[in-house]
C-alpha cells in the first residue's frame, strides 16, 4: 500500500469481491494510489466504510471529499445496492447513486451495473472497464471481450452496450484445478502453447466431448505421465474453446478487442488466432480508472 498526505481532489475507488484499490486524484491524474484485500466477500455492511477510510484517510480533508466508486460495493450484499441499468445503455453516461455514509468528509457515489433481461445476465464493474475503453476508443463497433473469472462478451455499436453474454471459464478453471479431481494432474503453472491451441480447436469441433475431455487428461497423467504444464494448458484450452463455441455469433465476422491482464488476453488471442479471428488487446489495469474519471467528469459538468 502507498499513500500521499497531499488531499485528494477526488477519489476513484474499484471495489472487487476480494480486492479494494483506490487513488487519490486530481482531473484524471493520480497522485497516489493504495490496495487492500478487503473485498465485498470478507465484509459485513457495516464493514465498508471502516474498510474505505482505514485506505484513503491519509487523502480526505475537513470538507466532503467526492469519491466514485464501482463494482461489488453495489451489490445487494454491499455497501449501498446501486440498481442495474437495462441494456441498451451507454455506460459514460451511466448515473452514479448516491451512498449514505457516517463519515462526513465523504461524498460516496456508485456506479450502477448494467442488466439484460433475455437471456438474463448482469455486470458490475466492467461498465466501468468499457466507459474506460470506449473513452479511448469512440469509434469502436464491434465486441469487446473481457475475460477474467466471469468472462463477458460485450456487443458494442456508438459507444452504446447493445447486449452481452457471460461466461463462467475463469472460475470454472480454478475449481476444476484445485478442487476437483484434476488437481492432482495439473501444474500449479505452466505451459504448453500448442497443447492449448489444439485442445481450443478440438473443444470448438467437438463441444459435446467437453466432459469425457476433461476426465481424460486425469486418465494421461496417470497411464501416460502426461505433463501436468501440458495438462494445465489442455484445461484452459478445453474450457476457453467451450467459451468461443458457446460465444461464436459474438465474434464470428466481428471486429473483436479484448481487454484483460495481458497473461489471460495472450491466452484469448492465440485462441480467436486459431479460428481465424485478429483481435487487439488492452491492458484492463488502467480502464477502470479511465471510466471512474470520466464518469466523474460528467458529474462535476451537470452539477
Amino acid at each position: 500500500m502507498s499513500s500521499n498526505t497531499t488531499y485528494a481532489e477526488w477519489i476513484a475507488v474499484d471495489w472487487g469481491t476480494t480486492h479494494l484499490r483506490a487513488w487519490a486524484m486530481s482531473g484524471d491524474t493520480v497522485k497516489a494510489e493504495a490496495f487492500s484485500e478487503d473485498g465485498m466477500a470478507s465484509l459485513t455492511r457495516e464493514a465498508f466504510e471502516p474498510a474505505l477510510l482505514r485506505l484513503i484517510e491519509p487523502w480526505l480533508g475537513a470538507a466532503a471529499t467526492p469519491v466514485v466508486a464501482c463494482g461489488m460495493i453495489g451489490a445487494r450484499q454491499g455497501w449501498f445496492e446501486a440498481p442495474y441499468v437495462a441494456v441498451p445503455a451507454k455506460p459514460g453516461e451511466l448515473q452514479p447513486v448516491q451512498a449514505p455514509t457516517d463519515d462526513k468528509r465523504l461524498n460516496l457515489m456508485i456506479v450502477p451495473g448494467l442488466k439484460q433481461a433475455d437471456p438474463a445476465d448482469v455486470m458490475r464493474g466492467e461498465e466501468t472497464q468499457i466507459a474506460g475503453f470506449l473513452a479511448e476508443n469512440k469509434d469502436f463497433d464491434g465486441v469487446l471481450c473481457l475475460p477474467g473469472t466471469h468472462a463477458k462478451w460485450v456487443r458494442i455499436s456508438a459507444e452504446e452496450v447493445v447486449s452481452f453474454q457471460t461466461c463462467m471459464t475463469g472460475e470454472m478453471f480454478q475449481l476444476l484445478a484445485e478442487q476437483s479431481v484434476l488437481r492432482h494432474s495439473i501444474a500449479a503453472q505452466g505451459d504448453d502453447p500448442d497443447a492449448f491451441v489444439e485442445a481450443v480447436s478440438d473443444t470448438i469441433s467437438r463441444p459435446e466431448k467437453l466432459s469425457q475431455r476433461l476426465f481424460n487428461l486425469r486418465g494421461e497423467n496417470v497411464l501416460n505421465a502426461l505433463d501436468p504444464a501440458t495438462a494445465r494448458a489442455r484445461l484452459s484450452g478445453y474450457l476457453i474453446g467451450a467459451e468461443l463455441a458457446s460465444t461464436k455469433p459474438y465474434w464470428l465476422g466481428q471486429e473483436v478487442a479484448l481487454a484483460g491482464s495481458p497473461a489471460l488476453t495472450a491466452a484469448y488471442e492465440a485462441a480467436l488466432r486459431s479460428q481465424g479471428v485478429e483481435a487487439r488487446s488492452f491492458d484492463a489495469a488502467p480502464l477502470t480508472r479511465t471510466g471512474l474519471a470520466r464518469l466523474h467528469a460528467a458529474l462535476t459538468e451537470s452539477a
